[in-house]
């Protein structure tokens, strides 16, 4: 299967379902149109509620491509790429309706980021959690706004300080990222549909309301993701993080 981002919405329930074969790693593209098709249900009249979610079993989203993160030779193109993930996460906090997030398996650096911008996370047993951007040479600087709003300071420089490690599901559930932990996915599915479907027939000016006023001291985020972009554009340059990206893909 190629990558692919598509959105339906059905009875007020819009779904955004993202796809990699490299497990469900983004390149920039994949970035631009999930934040492209997050505005899009923002918009639309006919949505209440949005669902997002990834294919797959292993994994919910592996961060950013490695393939393209390689590919990166000056500091124009890596703001580019990485303003990917702050449109992302921009989109999300801006949509006027409810995020729900479908986590079925692992997340790293920027998918922790998207599961953080959600605003109801849903998880597996299995979704463990790593920002490993340190481990690379550079660090997650566009997405740490989001983990730290949902995790706090302090889980949020574990997770940053202790790159390589995995932090469990149960973890992230008591830190406050996964609103709820489900042994399967079938049981996962079950409880989305049905709180989606509440919100779906909820007052969606009053949600719209509540989501504005959730998100309030976030109005920087424009701005500030986007310096935090290139921090990360420049530091993606450095032969540290080259070699560092190269040995990782060596491995894989």
């Amino acid at each position: 299967m190629e990558a692919f981002v598509k959105s339906e919405i059905k009875n007020g329930i819009g779904t955004i379902t993202f796809f990699h074969p490299q497990s469900n790693s983004m390149p920039g593209a994949q970035l631009r149109n999930l934040a492209a098709e997050v505005e899009k249900l923002g918009k639309d009249d006919g949505c209440k509620v949005i669902v997002l979610k990834s294919e797959g079993e292993k994994a919910f989203c592996a961060g950013a491509s490695f393939d393209e993160l390689i590919q990166i030779k000056d500091i124009d193109t890596g703001l580019k790429f990485f303003s990917g993930f702050a449109a992302v996460i921009n989109a999300m906090r801006k949509a006027p309706k409810f995020v729900l997030a479908r986590v079925q398996g692992k997340a790293v650096g920027g998918g922790v980021g998207i599961a953080s911008a959600a605003d109801y996370t849903y998880a597996v047993e299995g979704a463990s959690v790593k920002l490993s951007e340190l481990a690379v040479g550079i660090g997650p600087f566009v997405v740490g706004p989001a983990v730290e709003r949902k995790v706090g300071t302090s889980a949020f420089c574990q997770l940053t300080i202790n790159a390589t490690e995995w932090q469990s599901a149960q973890w992230a559930k008591e830190k406050g990222l996964y609103a709820e932990l489900f042994a399967n996915v079938s049981d996962m599915d079950k409880a989305i549909d049905v709180l989606a479907n509440k919100l779906a027939t909820s007052n969606p000016e009053a949600m719209a309301m509540l989501k504005k006023i959730m998100w309030e001291g976030t109005e920087n985020w424009d701005q500030l993701l986007i310096e935090r972009a290139g921090m990360s554009g420049k530091l993606v340059l450095s032969e540290f993080t080259v070699n560092a990206i190269n040995q990782f893909k060596a491995k894989a």
